[in-house]
């Protein structure tokens, strides 16, 4: 089996409608793809209207979380998309994004960049706008060559010149919040420092005592020497390793099925959630 567990949409800051990715995933020669869109689990139902037959979907999202200062995500997998506490919380998360899109289009101005709040409403379409999109916004006006450019401390690295902090989820809270509405909870790509900062080992021991499942290991942002000490960590603290693209479509060089996540763990992570359950796809409309 070809499992890719992390991937996004136009839903939040991917290229691709919810249907062109799982017809991409099924071209692509994936069995299963689990769509986790920023914060949102809007794209889920465009997704299984069009789920090709032989692609199963698992169900998810990205959750935006914040510990000792540093941002860090929580992959959630097959949670109850109802559940009211976790809807909430997403919603207080997502309708937080406008305000913080519209400061780092303030900061951009006052270094001397021509960035508008149109400009990147226009970029975000429907989805949930993010740093992703503004960062599409500095190469659409060649500040930068490319999207990952943008991503550093001269822009929008977590600290940068134009970094402006949104309302995020502890992720201890995260956790409760997940396993209360019966998903599998994934630290992704905890050792991505190009980003800016990440959690020190022993905060991931802590999140393995309060429920995490699994680490995100195989992953673009992961070189090889990063790879094997992480899988290490996972031995030692009991935890799932997972593996996956992160594809967002055009916006990242990263490709569908890039890393992928043994067919075992994806059978176990199954096995743990209970507020959703992976659908095979019918044929679509």
């Amino acid at each position: 089996m070809r499992i890719d567990l992390h991937t996004h949409s136009t839903a939040s800051d991917g290229t691709d409608t919810p249907a062109e990715l799982v017809r991409k995933a099924a071209a692509a020669g994936l069995d299963v793809i689990a769509l986790t869109d920023h914060d949102t689990t809007r794209g889920h139902a465009e997704a299984l209207a069009v789920l090709p037959t032989g692609l199963t979907l698992v169900t998810g999202a990205e959750l935006s979380c914040r510990l000792d200062g540093i941002s860090m995500h929580m992959l959630a997998y097959l949670f109850d998309p109802e559940e009211p506490a976790l809807l909430a919380e997403r919603e207080l998360v997502r309708d937080d994004r406008v305000p913080r899109a519209q400061g780092m289009i303030a900061k951009l101005n006052a270094l001397g960049v021509p960035v508008t709040w149109e400009q990147v409403a226009r970029i975000a379409g429907d989805g949930s706008v993010g740093r992703p999109h503004v960062a599409t916004a500095l190469v659409e006006l060649g500040v930068v060559p490319t999207v990952s450019d943008a991503f550093t401390q001269e822009w929008l690295a977590d600290g940068g010149r134009a970094y402006v902090e949104k309302h995020e989820t502890d992720p201890f809270e995260a956790l409760r919040l997940i396993k209360n509405a019966g998903g599998t909870a994934v630290f992704a790509h905890p050792a991505a420092s190009k980003r800016g900062r990440t959690v020190p080992e022993s905060a991931i021991a802590e999140l393995a005592e309060a429920g995490l499942d699994g680490i995100e290991v195989d992953h673009m942002d992961h070189d090889p020497e990063t790879r094997a000490r992480l899988r290490g960590l996972a031995k030692e603290l009991g935890l799932l390793v997972t593996g996956s693209s992160d594809y967002h479509g055009s916006r990242k060089t990263c490709v569908l099925g890039e890393f992928m996540t043994d067919p075992e763990v994806y059978g176990e992570i199954t096995r743990r959630a209970t507020g959703a359950f992976p659908v095979p796809g019918a044929g679509g409309v």
